[in-house]
């Protein structure tokens, strides 16, 4: 059962920004967390819509303050990717598929574990699955913090680490956008005239990886670059999309500091430096690493063993982290290739996982 709803949701392609393939997608979840018992709503952004369900409490605990589970929908791969590159695949007791490990099967973890405490004494429980994860949650962190108000514990359905581990911390993660505003001329016969944007691009990228080299644990990845147009111009126009890591906050704020205060190294050449979205460094905390214990009592009530240690990856939960709540991540399945094509997942720990949750939420 969990296999073939996994199949199905990977068969739903929903990159990020597609926001028809994502509503389409939200609509399954809003019927599929009805049928659960909960009382779902959608929460309508321009590049995809995000969901939020309240399941009640039962028994002793219903009147206790919730637990958040938080999930997304969206994936890297385009719509198409199932078809050309990576389709559906059942071998050896593995699934393979976009999206199939991040993080569609740890939406399926959730279902199936919500359907097992249907039944059972338990707090009550609050779901958000956002649409836009992959790319910072710039529509959702709004939401994430709204509805992390008054909880009691944060638990996300990332993958987990390559052992199976949950994630108690995570690195800070911030995109940039470097836009640079050149003037075009004839390659030949007027370079003089001209100011290279990619040029002048290519200089500001080497001085941010100079800045980045002095520090300790910062990880910077340029993802995207683009400019120009024909070799016999001069290019106007150029930008990158930078990616940064970091384990701290100071550092986090004096880097970013520090690249968005750059300044334009040709003269007539206009630099713009932008922070598209940011997910502050959630560090280690004795909160958490209680919260860890009261997870891994219920993870041997069911017959499991698990550790926490802390994760390079950001995600939503980065945000709750920062802001003090005892969070843990990792409760997808395990499975390896989280935006690689041979991503994959073993299928028998979709129901490892789905126990470990129901223990949680019985129990903590």
């Amino acid at each position: 059962m969990m296999i073939d709803r996994l199949r199905e949701y990977v068969g739903h392609e929903t990159p990020t920004g597609a926001a028809q393939a994502l509503n389409a997608f939200a609509d399954r979840l809003l019927d599929r967390y009805a049928e659960l018992g909960g009382t779902a709503r959608r929460v309508a952004a321009p590049t995809g819509d995000h969901v939020v369900a309240d399941f009640p409490g039962r028994g002793p605990l219903a009147a206790e303050a919730p637990l958040l589970f938080i999930g997304h929908h969206d994936t890297v791969w385009p719509i198409g990717q199932l078809r050309d590159a990576m389709p559906w695949r059942e071998q050896d007791g593995l699934l393979h598929g976009p999206g199939v490990f991040d993080m569609k099967g740890g939406l399926v973890v959730l279902e199936a574990a919500l359907e097992q405490i249907a039944d059972r004494d338990h707090r009550p429980v609050r779901v958000v699955v956002v649409a836009d994860e992959e790319v910072g949650s710039p529509t959702a962190r709004e939401l994430v913090t709204a509805e992390s108000s008054g909880v009691v514990a944060v638990f996300g359905f990332e993958s987990p680490l390559p052992n199976g581990d949950l994630k108690t911390a995570r690195r800070g993660s911030s995109r940039v956008r470097i836009e640079v505003t050149g003037r075009e001329a004839h390659a030949a016969l007027d370079p003089g005239r001209g100011v290279s944007a990619i040029d002048e691009l290519i200089d500001q990228l080497i001085a941010v990886r100079a800045l980045v080299a002095g520090y300790d644990d910062v990880l910077c990845n340029v993802g995207t670059i683009t400019g120009g147009g024909r070799t016999n111009v001069v290019p106007g126009a150029a930008a990158a999309d930078v990616g940064f890591r970091f384990i701290d906050p100071e550092t986090e704020r004096a880097v970013l500091d520090a690249v968005t205060s750059l300044e334009p190294i040709r003269p007539d050449a206009q630099l713009q430096v932008s922070v598209m979205s940011n997910r502050p460094a959630w560090q280690p905390s004795a909160a958490t690493d209680e919260l860890l214990r009261k997870v891994q009592a219920a993870a041997r009530s069911v017959g499991q063993e698990i550790g926490g240690a802390p994760a390079s990856g950001a995600a939503d939960t980065n945000l709750t982290g920062w802001l003090g709540i005892p969070t843990l991540d990792g409760l997808g399945p395990r499975g390896k290739g989280a935006h690689a094509v041979h991503e994959q997942v073993i299928a028998a720990s979709l129901a490892e996982r789905a126990d470990l949750v129901a223990a949680i939420i019985t129990t903590i």
